[in-house]
Parts: C-alpha cells; structure tokens; sequence
C-alpha cells in the first residue's frame, strides 16, 4: 500500500512540474526582434532586449544585461517615446532584472492601462526600453541601460542614441 501510495504521489509531481515549465519553443511563432541597451550613466551596463512572439499573439521578452551584480532588482519599464523623450509615460512595468544574472524575462500581453499589446503593435510601437538602479529612492531616476524598440530604432540614429532622458517619477 505504501509503494502505492509513494508511486502516486510521484506521479503526481511528474505532472505538476511539467505544468509549470517555462514557455517552450512549440510556443512561439519564429517571429522575433532584438535591440541593444546601452550604458544609460556610469555604470558599465550593457545589453539587448530579445522579443518573440507567442502563438497566441502575446510577447515573450528577455532582457539580458553584463555588468550586473549582487541581489539588487533592477526595475525595467516600457515607456512610449524614444528613449530621449524627457517624462516619457511607462506604458508597461516588465519583470525586473536581478542583478547576479543581469536577465529579466516577462510574458507581455497587456500594457499598464490593462489594453491587449500584440508582438505586432510591440514592434510598430515608437518606444523604448530602460533599465532603473534601483525601484525607489534617489537612485530610481538612474537608468543603468537603455535603448528605442520598435519604430523609434528603425527611425533613430545608425547607434540607436541621441541622449537617454530621465524617467517620468511616479
């Protein structure tokens, strides 16, 4: 009876673990983007935004940074605009990065005012990506990394920079 019992419960952890793996690649249309994020201040961070697009329309977004460290989150925001717009409205709040990995990965279907946001409209969007030290504080308005997504890198310089604005404080 205890091997039953032992045999079921096994079972049962088999399945409940594969219900909560992560996204797999059967999940995704082979539609994908990516944009550098570049030094947005002293600190030498670096990186690229990675977009995929999921078979239900949703976005899958992996932000992966070098120059991080230690436990700190770093927040990331999807703000409207290019990444020099001064007070540029957060439109999505992403997973934040933490600092030992330096990724952040998100399932981006809905943006902060609760709208539906398809990898399409993502793409066609004139955005940007930014990277916070810190979530509060003097050092929130510090942006590690940054860099335009969508239109605003097709449309901006041949480096994707002119000049990284501070966040709109909340």
């Amino acid at each position: 009876m205890k091997k039953l019992v032992y045999l079921f419960v096994c079972m049962v952890l088999i399945v409940a673990c594969q219900d909560s793996e992560s996204t797999t690649e059967s999940d995704f249309t082979g539609n994908e983007s990516s944009y550098a994020l570049l030094a947005g201040s002293t600190y030498p961070v670096t990186g690229t935004v990675f977009f995929k697009e999921k078979k239900d329309g949703s976005t899958f977004i992996r932000v992966e940074l070098s120059g991080t460290e230690g436990e700190i989150k770093h927040p990331v925001h999807l703000h409207l605009g290019d990444i020099s717009t001064p007070g540029a409205d957060v439109t999505a709040l992403l997973n934040p990065v933490l600092g030992k990995t330096g990724i952040s990965e998100t399932e981006l279907a809905k943006l902060s005012d609760e709208s539906t946001v398809t990898y399409k409209q993502l793409t066609e969007l004139v955005a940007c990506v930014k990277i916070h030290l810190s979530e509060a504080g003097p050092e929130k308005d510090i942006v590690l990394a940054g860099g335009n997504i969508g239109k605003a890198a097709a449309d901006g310089p041949a480096n994707g920079r002119v000049a990284i604005s501070v966040c709109k404080s909340e």
